[in-house]
């Protein structure tokens, strides 16, 4: 059953150097149970649109001006700003990527845990904070109830972001939206994190959007993969398909700039050549064409829609079908 369902969604940013597509047209859906990754490098417009989705783009500048979207069986545009206050957090969780920003400083770790749930679910500040213990033991942090007293600056990055974690599960939401989860933290802190989200997830049966650059993060965990672009999706499919037969130059690109365990040691990394677009200034084009190996003459004539390749799988791309020979030797 369909969870979440955003269709033709636009948020656009009003600038003295003109108006930015941040969010061009992107329509994607989340079912209940889901994980579906969100993938593109930075400023392609992936935390805009997790960020219109919880209605938390600041005027001015940004304003969503087209679209819809649907979250069980509500229209989020058309709600007042309190019924919206009351979906984020109850219904609606997120994680942001650096855990210090979402962690009010002055306030322990059990009033920031408890207050969620004394305000969306009525429970007691006993009650609360009973179960508050049990959210710290369940993402992994001993000594739950000496925690619970601190502050954040007394506990690490990686406790500060299973605090988050806790935070965004306390009132049992539908739908969890992690916006590059795991930034801030190294490697073996990462791979804690997520497998403790991925298990989290599918033992309370929470829907994700997670939201990364990471292609190693989509592989292992996500069900189904939008490649974003430039404010839109140019590519989207279940994980499997994006890996082992990408139909985009872009996603090509992606995982071709993935470091490999299987390659030589001296083997250079082929990082995805060019800067990102500026949105101000997009023609009617393909806007990867500057960058893209592939792009002819009519990509610069008009934009590719996205279209059903195979079932489930889609592409914005003239030139997909010119893929397979390096394909094959980037999946082998």
């Amino acid at each position: 059953m369909t969870l979440l369902e955003i269709k033709d969604l636009q948020t656009q940013f009003f600038t003295s150097a003109g108006t930015v597509k941040a969010v061009d047209g992107v329509s994607y859906t989340v079912e209940e149970g889901e994980t579906v990754a969100v993938v593109g490098e930075s400023g392609s417009g992936k935390s805009v649109t997790a960020m219109s989705i919880m209605r938390l783009i600041p005027w001015p500048p940004g304003k969503i001006v087209g679209g819809s979207i649907n979250f069980d069986g509500k229209d989020l545009l058309a709600l007042t700003d309190d019924e919206m206050r009351n979906i984020r957090g109850r219904d609606i969780g997120m994680i942001f990527q650096e855990p210090m920003t979402s962690l009010n400083p002055v306030l322990t770790i059990g009033m920031q845990l408890t207050e969620p749930m004394i305000a969306h679910l009525g429970m007691s500040e006993e009650a609360a904070m009973e179960k508050a213990k049990k959210l710290l033991g369940m993402v992994g942090i001993s000594e739950p109830e000496r925690r619970l007293a601190q502050y954040p600056h007394h506990l690490s990055g990686g406790m500060r972001q299973r605090v988050v974690i806790a935070m965004a599960l306390a009132c049992d939401p539908k739908l969890i939206i992690a916006d590059e989860p795991t930034t801030a933290l190294d490697v073996t802190i990462q791979a804690q994190i997520l497998e403790l989200m991925k298990n989290l997830t599918r033992e309370l049966g929470v829907a994700m959007i997670i939201i990364t650059h990471n292609l190693g993060v989509v592989a292992r965990y996500a069900d189904r993969v939008n490649v974003m672009y430039a404010g839109r999706i140019i590519e989207s499919g279940v994980a499997s398909d994006i890996y082992h037969r990408p139909r985009h130059p872009y996603t090509l690109a992606l995982l071709k700039s993935v470091p490999r365990m299987d390659r030589q040691r001296e083997a250079k990394l082929d990082p995805v050549d060019g800067q990102p677009p500026d949105l101000t200034k997009l023609d009617e084009g393909c806007s990867f064409r500057p960058r893209c190996r592939f792009a002819q003459d009519h990509c610069a004539k008009s934009f590719p829609a996205l279209e059903e390749i195979a079932p489930g799988h889609t592409s914005a791309c003239f030139e997909k079908e010119n893929l397979d020979k390096e394909v094959k030797e980037v999946v082998g």
